[in-house]
């Protein structure tokens, strides 16, 4: 580790990755990545919040993968057929990080539709499995796990793919339970990092925070 790595030797370690594999079904089926909030798309304000904590950004989406390349240099289809939810996009992150990047052994993690999440995500879960000793990380708040937004290891790409394509896997906390997690916590208080945009009333609420 040298140069910049000296102050953040996490960020020559990690590369991010968007998960925007869904639509937004309950807000009038937009590709959620799209949805405008201050009058940006969230894929734009979650990328701009990522792009200081790593060293490479992509996105994971099975759909406007054109329209997201504006966004990030790499954008990943699922790599197993069938919608597999977020595993696939985290298997689509892992499989591409080993080809592109051999010497780069973490991928972080974060869902397209929680635009505030920590600007020192990257650092805090590199951090805690280095202290822990523990296989990966995964960010909390208010007392619960978010289970998309980890710190995973590229070394486990095969074992996930079993765990999809052999298995049928589906939820990310039945695969973490196959390892030690390390689980980090962050301030929640009355605005939590991680809130995340669902429904309408969930928008109205972030242009509220926006404007405060």
């Amino acid at each position: 580790m040298s140069g910049e790595g000296n102050e953040a030797p996490w960020r020559e370690q990690v590369a991010g990755l968007v998960l925007a594999g869904g639509l937004a079904r309950r807000m009038g089926g937009r590709h959620k990545a799209f949805v405008e909030l201050g009058g940006r798309p969230l894929v734009a304000r979650v990328v701009e919040r990522l792009r200081p904590q790593v060293a490479h950004v992509a996105i994971s989406a099975n759909a406007e993968t054109e329209r997201l390349r504006a966004y990030a240099e790499t954008v990943l289809p699922d790599p197993v057929p069938g919608f597999a939810g977020p595993l696939a996009g985290v298997l689509a992150g892992l499989e591409w990080l080993r080809r592109a990047c051999p010497d780069m052994p973490w991928l972080l993690t974060v869902a397209v539709d929680t635009p505030f999440f920590p600007s020192d995500l990257a650092r805090r879960l590199w951090g805690a499995v280095a202290v822990e000793g523990a296989d990966m990380a995964v960010a909390a708040s208010g007392g619960r796990a978010h289970p998309v937004n980890a710190l995973w290891p590229v070394r486990i790409a095969d074992d996930l793919r079993r765990a999809l394509v052999e298995e049928d896997i589906r939820r990310i906390g039945s695969f973490f339970d196959r390892y030690r997690v390390a689980r980090v916590a962050f301030e929640s208080g009355e605005c939590d990092p991680f809130f995340n945009i669902n429904r309408e009333e969930h928008l109205r609420a972030a242009e509220k925070r926006l404007d405060g």
